[in-house]
């Protein structure tokens, strides 16, 4: 069992509990941060003389010579190891010797897993924010090429106005905009350095916490040494936002869902993005969408679960905050993943334009440009919803829509109607002469979608400097 402490103890830990106890089978998906952390933490203790410079050469070539051997697949970390901090420390004092054992000068596991957990979930925020960049790179595409798709709008599942494909779209643009806008305030608050901590106090070695920070692209040194081991609210913070995600990709696959059934038949998914039936040959399931909703639960799950693990702790570090990183590399992969095929369902689904325009007349979604049309022939709103819903009543019990009655039956309810009345309740007057500016109208979406260019050519979370050491690419 390899493991860095035991000269307080006087037997070997029982299997059980040092399996239990063990995390190398999940942490070390930190191995590259755990590197990178430790290279830059050498290259400070060199600068400050605690380290020699033979030292620090040594250690630096034997840390990159054990990240690409495992990138190579010509070392394996294997499960003898405690955790990827004793991996990391174990070979490369088998290969460098002496020097190897000074690695750990100045720092406590505690705010080495920090860093490693803060380097890792940066990452991870910005994959998330280019994830989201491309989904909305797709919505804003198919926005552009919708301006005159004609379809209900609902409230209550129940068809209440008309609007436009594009309008529909925006409307989760500009719900994934918000995600985008959390992925950069996450990325801000979280962005201070943990390392120089120790294990809650500090230590008396004459680190320079600036430095480090400086190398690994972060604003500065955490300011408090006991929160710096104890914090765990950037991940807390990340789970809440990659939830909102989740409920947003939830509620658009909803839609796609009923969109795709018998009943509406508004859109067609690729067959790339749908499966079929073992036992009914006519079925094409919306499998993704109806994944993707029910991974939802999955996500919240973690948030739940951190935050249950977070409520009673004292200061500092307690074992407890080791639940910390299941939960949350599953969350993470849950939504990335999610994303991944959800942009690509979307960008090949295929609108059936002309039944959504159908549905759109059929349902009454003009009703309240009927009312509007009396109000401005000089009846009182109130009145004129009236005489709306008597027409309605009619239509129904006709098995038709308003404005395929003619105007002998349209006067009969009313003599305020005139020949104009069937261009002013057309889908196409009733979408365009919403002008202001969030309407479906196609001069107020040109604009928003204008704005909607702009925002994606020029938004972007301010990444590492010039001078960091790390490639966030490579982490």
């Amino acid at each position: 069992m390899a493991q860095l402490w035991g000269g307080r103890f006087t037997k070997e830990t029982d299997r059980m509990v040092y399996e239990f106890n063990a995390s190398i089978q999940f942490d070390k998906r930190l191995f590259h941060q755990d590197i990178e952390g430790s290279i830059a933490h050498v290259i400070m203790l060199s600068k400050q003389g605690i380290l020699t410079s033979a030292e620090r050469d040594d250690i630096i070539k034997g840390l990159t010579g054990i990240r690409d051997d495992v990138d190579r697949g010509d070392l394996e970390i294997g499960p003898e190891y405690e955790d990827i901090h004793s991996f990391v420390e174990a070979k490369l004092i088998s290969r460098i010797g002496e020097a190897g054992k000074k690695l750990h000068t100045g720092r406590s596991r505690n705010d080495q897993v920090a860093l490693d957990m803060k380097l890792y979930t940066r990452l991870q925020v910005l994959k998330t924010d280019d994830l989201l960049k491309s989904l909305l790179e797709v919505i804003l595409h198919t926005m552009e090429e919708n301006l005159e798709t004609y379809m209900p709008g609902f409230t209550h599942l129940q068809k209440a106005q008309p609007t436009t494909l594009a309008h529909h779209y925006g409307a989760y643009f500009e719900m994934f905009k918000r995600d985008r806008l959390r992925m950069k305030d996450i990325y801000c608050r979280m962005n201070y350095c943990p390392l120089g901590a120790g294990a809650l106090a500090g230590t008396t070695y004459p680190l320079d916490r600036s430095y480090t920070s400086s190398l690994m692209g972060f604003e500065g040194p955490t300011l408090n040494s006991m929160d710096s081991v104890a914090d765990r609210d950037y991940l807390i913070e990340f789970l809440a936002a990659l939830s909102t995600v989740m409920m947003h990709l939830s509620r658009f696959c909803e839609e796609i869902i009923l969109w795709n059934s018998n009943e509406y038949q508004f859109v067609e998914l690729d067959d790339a993005y749908s499966t079929g039936s073992s036992i009914m040959p006519q079925k094409k399931n919306p499998d993704i969408a109806e994944l993707v909703r029910g991974k939802t639960g999955r996500v919240y799950g973690a948030l739940v679960s951190l935050l249950t693990t977070m409520k009673g702790l004292p200061l500092a570090y307690n074992k407890d905050m080791q639940e910390d990183k299941e939960v949350s590399f599953d969350a993470m992969d849950t939504v990335q993943n999610c994303l991944i095929l959800f942009t690509g369902m979307l960008k090949t689904m295929r609108f059936k334009k002309d039944r959504m325009e159908k549905s759109a007349v059929n349902g009454f979604s003009n009703a309240t440009d009927a009312a509007d049309y009396l109000v401005n022939k000089g009846v009182p709103f109130r009145d004129a919803h009236a005489v709306i819903g008597r027409l309605v009543l009619y239509c129904i019990d006709k098995d038709t829509s308003i404005d395929a009655l003619s105007l002998e039956e349209l006067q009969a309810i009313s003599d305020r109607f005139e020949p104009d009345f069937y261009e002013a309740v057309s889908l196409k007057t009733c979408v365009e002469k919403r002008l202001t500016i969030g309407a479906p109208g196609p001069e107020a979406m040109k604009k928003v979608i204008e704005v909607n260019q702009k925002y994606l050519q020029e938004d972007r979370i301010d990444i590492l400097p010039d001078n960091v050491i790390l490639n966030p690419q490579k982490q």
